[in-house]
């Protein structure tokens, strides 16, 4: 049985972002292992709190990550 752990900041995605997220990695794992698997294949979306997040030894926050999402540098 497939687990698939998805772990993101906290309100950067919307529920049907997240929902398409589920469908589409579910997709993904049936497409390498087979029809069979998709009603066993889990996806678990998790949320992070806001600053709880580190890349480069710095915090990230909700606001930062929607920044760059958008193109943009935030502070």
């Amino acid at each position: 049985m497939p687990l698939i752990n998805v772990k993101v900041i906290e309100g950067v995605f919307s529920d049907a972002q997240k929902a398409e997220m589920v469908e589409k990695l579910t997709d993904v794992m049936v497409s390498i292992e087979g029809e069979n698997l998709r009603p066993l294949t889990v996806v678990i979306v998790e949320e992070v709190k806001s600053g709880d997040w580190g890349v480069g030894g710095k915090p990230v926050t909700t606001a930062e990550a929607k920044a760059l999402a958008a193109g943009l540098r935030p502070r």
